[in-house]
């Protein structure tokens, strides 16, 4: 018995050290990642900006005394002077401030001046007449931007200043789901803010912020002032430009977005060389490939995207492909999502050629492309699908093979392709397949009669569709 009783102790007493053990062990464990949070911060901050941009706005003056004629006669005696306000401001200029983040990531040093580049969101300094930087060490620098890209929200400022140090850009294919990441910006103006969380998601597109869309999610914390600060690894190295976030109340609500910085890189060093960025272009419209039309093309495709339509004399018409292509390769990377695809070409140099392969009718083929310069013109025939963020739901023109798919008819409408759960199409009824004949009764045909139908019903902020499903037609109204 005296010896049962000794062996419980021993456990006890080893039990008790075990735990002791674990738990110095799990604080010790905390204290090493607070320590790689405060490494990063001390790593990166220097190189953290915070931007005021001024906008001047100019307004109408209003008629003082109620008569453009008087007002005129008292201008003539007194000049302007007399419509200023007493503090000597014209009440016609309105000034408006807006603020947010951005890095310094490039430095040119030159024999008559030294230059720095910062890497920011379009969003934030767009339409500013004056632009401020401060730095984390409280020196403030008048910038001016180098370019700007407002598809991809992206833009290059520069200041005339050498000693400060440019942070490394990281590979953002590399990131993980799960991996820790860090934010750091001036959000609500809290100058050099740092929030740590993971990487929620990678490769979101399809939101409606950008034109251009390949974004990271992540929980770490993005406020407003937070847009174009870095979103950076336990390296140092910066993976993403932080842009926006998801929420109902206009604060943090554990999903922010940011620009892979593979991306940015591209659109910045087009920004740094020629101020303007070009794209890539092949004149073909793409759609998804789902279930119901890859049943239809085989059923044994699961991968790609398919060719719903090719422009003449494109480059995609040049190098062959046609519609009813299931694109599955581009350069060599597998195709799984139009938004994606898009981006990809977009960043291939126009001029230079590119590989795709494709599958039609059950056999791969591969063809080369020479692909061109989009501009505004070609970018009507590239454009994949019309999305109408406020009521949620997208179309595009009737191909053949849609037609056959939900018994429709080209040059007859357009197809819903995608409805958001809970927005007013859903409500009203519409589903994916739904075919739209008329918007306020007129006639739709294709995707540009439908684009422009909507635009006149914008200001009215109603709109009656004709539209069909299953061979059944009927009018609905959708307000907003």
């Amino acid at each position: 018995m005296r010896k049962m009783l000794s062996i419980n102790f021993f456990f006890v007493i080893l039990f008790a050290a075990t735990s002791l053990f674990a738990q110095a062990g799990g604080i010790e464990n905390l204290r090493q990642t607070g320590k790689a949070f405060a490494s990063v911060a001390k790593q990166v901050s220097p190189s953290v900006v915070f931007i005021q941009a001024e906008t001047i706005r100019e307004t109408p003056r209003s008629n003082r005394f109620g008569s453009p004629f008087e007002d005129e006669m008292l201008r003539r005696f007194f000049g302007d002077r007399f419509f200023m306000m007493p503090d000597g401001r014209d009440p016609s200029r309105q000034r408006q401030l807006g603020q947010g983040s951005g890095f310094i990531f490039s430095l040119h040093k030159g024999f008559l001046s030294d230059k720095a580049y910062v890497l920011t969101n379009n969003h934030v300094v767009e339409n500013a007449d004056k632009i401020k930087v401060q730095l984390q060490d409280g020196r403030e620098f008048k910038a001016t931007i180098k370019g700007s890209d407002p598809k991809s929200d992206i833009a290059v400022l520069e200041m005339d200043v050498s000693d400060v140090p440019a942070l490394k850009l990281g590979d953002s294919s590399k990131l993980e789901v799960g991996e820790w990441v860090v934010a750091i910006g001036n959000p609500f103006g809290l100058s050099h803010t740092l929030t740590a969380g993971v990487v929620s998601a990678k490769g979101r597109t399809s939101l409606g912020i950008n034109d251009y869309e390949d974004f990271i999610q992540t929980d770490a914390a993005i406020n407003p002032g937070n847009s174009g600060g870095p979103l950076v690894n336990l390296d140092g190295e910066v993976v993403g430009i932080n842009t926006a976030i998801f929420s109902r109340s206009g604060g943090y609500m554990g999903v922010g977005f940011a620009i892979p910085i593979n991306m940015a890189k591209g659109v910045a060093q087009q920004l740094l060389d020629d101020g303007e960025v070009k794209r890539g272009y092949l004149g073909i419209v793409i759609q998804n490939m789902t279930p119901e039309l890859a049943e239809s093309f085989g059923g044994d495709i699961t991968k790609g995207i398919l060719v719903a339509q090719v422009g003449e004399n494109t480059p995609a018409d040049s190098a062959g492909l046609k519609q009813g292509d299931v694109i599955v390769e581009y350069q060599g990377e597998a195709v799984t999502d139009t938004g994606a695809f898009r981006n990809s070409v977009s960043l291939t140099a126009p001029g230079s050629k590119a590989s795709i392969v494709v599958i039609r009718d059950g056999q791969r083929k591969t063809l080369t492309a020479k692909v061109g310069e989009l501009t505004d013109e070609s970018a009507v025939s590239s454009s994949t699908e019309v999305d109408t963020n406020e009521l949620g739901f997208s179309v595009q023109g009737i191909s053949p093979a849609l037609a056959e798919q939900f018994d429709a008819r080209p040059g007859e409408g357009v197809i819903v392709t995608q409805v958001k759960r809970g927005s007013l199409a859903s409500m009203a009824g519409l589903e994916v397949g739904t075919v739209i004949h008329q918007v306020n009764r007129q006639k739709v045909s294709d995707v540009a009669s439908f684009k422009r139908l909507m635009s006149e019903a914008e200001s009215s902020k109603q709109v009656l569709l004709l539209i069909s499903k299953n061979g059944m037609s009927r009018f609905v109204v959708l307000k907003w």
